[in-house]
């Protein structure tokens, strides 16, 4: 940071050396200690070391400065996910349970980022730019999810969107409420991994992707 130049009026003018990247760490560093919801633009300000009238150069408001914490998220989570699936391999059935592992590593490793994706309100459809970036992710669960269908015969497999929907709510959930790392995580007598691999298992078995255990010999 530093002054230098002549502003209007013969007032030095205030320089950043980046400004947009401490206002979005600052933002990352309120929401994990106040939600999303929980400061101002000033407070992003302040704690960016700057005045108050600063942010505007990079961000309309508050809500553009929460959206560009939430892109940049969502860049991390598809990248994540895309790495766990890592195209089916070493199997889609071990691949597809990584890339659930990966979901709660991501809500419990960077809980600012997961609450700004999920839990700012953003409007969607006000920032094409940002649905774009966020259906990235979700197109990871939608590969994995036709890999899996296709192992069932032709009459049997169920649509591949609804089937990963589905996967991405449970995902969610379990996420939301037992996996992240702040003060939003719930107890659970065992571990959120466990939880979705048994909830995913009873899903497939339901729609005939994995045999249910033989049942002992009378």
């Amino acid at each position: 940071m530093s002054w230098s130049g002549q502003g209007p009026g013969g007032r030095r003018g205030y320089h950043h050396g980046n400004l947009r990247e401490a206002l979005i760490r600052a933002a990352l560093d309120l929401i994990a200690k106040k939600g999303p919801a929980g400061f101002t633009f000033a407070d992003a300000a302040r704690s960016a070391g700057v005045s108050a009238a600063a942010p505007y150069r990079h961000f309309r408001d508050r809500d553009a400065l929460i959206a560009d914490v939430a892109r940049r998220g969502f860049e991390l989570f598809a990248a994540h996910l895309k790495r766990a699936w890592s195209d089916g391999r070493p199997d889609p059935f071990t691949a597809f349970e990584n890339v659930g592992r990966s979901y709660l590593a991501f809500a419990h490793d960077e809980p600012a980022y997961y609450s700004a994706m999920f839990e700012a309100g953003l409007s969607l459809d006000d920032d094409p730019g940002l649905r774009e970036i966020a259906e990235r992710s979700f197109v990871v669960l939608r590969e994995a999810s036709e890999t899996l269908c296709a192992r069932l015969p032709p009459e049997q497999r169920p649509p591949a969107l609804m089937m990963s929907l589905h996967i991405w709510a449970l995902s969610h959930g379990i996420a939301s409420l037992f996996a992240r790392g702040d003060s939003g995580r719930r107890s659970l007598p065992m571990t959120p991994e466990d939880l979705l691999e048994a909830g995913v298992l009873v899903y497939l078995r339901g729609l005939g992707l994995f045999a249910p255990p033989a049942q002992p010999e009378r």
